[in-house]
């Protein structure tokens, strides 16, 4: 018996683009986890030293013809997060797999203290099973793990090791954290409250915000690149601090074939009204390799005066429809 069956389906035509967003202030910043781009500023408190306002994002540009730039046209659109933000009010714990879903990460090695009974974990009590114990410096390795995360802490030569993400775009915020662990029930209980009805007050309102807005992104570290909430489009290049991992790399899948471009540009700009017009990188070097991929060499002066110069590599994996070489 044979079965036949006839149809067409449409091919797709769109491009893929590679990016690589490096630091480039010197030689030994190469393997360090960290972006001369400016990160988002974190959640609460006024931008700090090389961070835009959370209301900013970067958009990549595609310019047919660099002599016409009104003909340009946005092909993706991201912003730069620390993978983990202590600031940020719905840094939580998610799922059955955890012990307290909704509590604060910052609480964690303190609520498994206090669970656990072992407030030092040098002189844990003698009533203390070799279980509670592991869970104990288990939690204590996480928060030291964390920190190191967060690129706050600076290294020996002036760097942050942190991780950052290249992520989804949102104008979008949280509610307000109320005053109390008592407060409204449509506002965030502060993080040091970790008493059950607070946990579940803010996994429930936190929830609620990334229901409202997908793309809102909030990051964990329990997965580097499965967010609690928003996506992940790769990680700055540099090396895990935990771990000495590589990584890097954001990946941008895009409808258009991206056929006879000349240049790119990445822009920051603010939402809504507001276009900051800053354009960050501009293309300087722009190569066709063989097998139809073009490399892109994106450099420009720093949104600091003065400031260390950004770097941006990319490749263009265009017309994907056609291409019979790589895929």
């Amino acid at each position: 018996m044979a079965i036949a069956a006839g149809g067409c389906v449409d091919e797709f035509r769109g491009s893929n683009l590679e990016i690589d967003i490096r630091p480039q202030t010197a030689p030994s910043a190469t393997s360090m986890g960290s972006s001369d781009f400016p990160v988002q500023a974190h959640v609460v408190g006024a931008p700090g030293v090389n961070e835009v306002p959370a209301n900013t994002h970067f958009t990549l540009y595609a310019i047919p013809d660099p002599a016409n730039p009104a003909g340009a046209f946005e092909i993706a659109r991201f912003e730069l997060h620390r993978l983990v933000d202590l600031t940020s009010p719905c840094f939580i714990d998610v799922g059955d797999h955890v012990p307290h879903p909704g509590l604060h990460v910052t609480q964690f090695a303190k609520k498994i203290g206090e669970d656990t009974g072992i407030t030092d974990i040098a002189n844990p009590p003698p009533g203390a099973t070799e279980t509670q114990k592991i869970e104990a410096a288990t939690a204590l390795e996480r928060q030291d793990n964390v920190a190191k995360m967060t690129g706050d802490l600076a290294s020996a030569d002036g760097m942050t090791t942190g991780i950052r993400a290249i992520t989804s775009a949102s104008p979008g915020s949280y509610p307000a954290v109320a005053t109390s662990c008592n407060g409204p029930a449509n506002e965030i209980p502060p993080a040091t409250c970790t008493d059950d009805a607070s946990n579940q007050l803010r996994l429930k309102v936190c929830q609620e915000a990334w229901s409202a807005d997908p793309s809102l992104f909030e990051g964990t570290d329990r997965v580097l690149t499965a967010p609690l909430n928003g996506r992940t489009f790769g990680l700055v290049d540099g090396e895990n601090p935990v771990n000495n991992a590589p990584i890097g790399g954001a990946q941008f899948y895009v409808s258009d074939p991206l056929i006879n471009i000349k240049a790119y540009a990445i822009y920051a700009q603010g939402d809504g009204s507001t276009d900051l017009g800053t354009r960050l990188v501009a293309s300087i070097a722009l190569t066709s390799a063989t097998r139809g991929v073009t490399h892109v060499t994106l450099a420009g002066a720093g949104p600091v005066m003065g400031g260390p110069p950004l770097i941006a590599l990319m490749s263009v994996f265009s017309d994907l429809g056609s291409d019979n070489v790589h895929f």
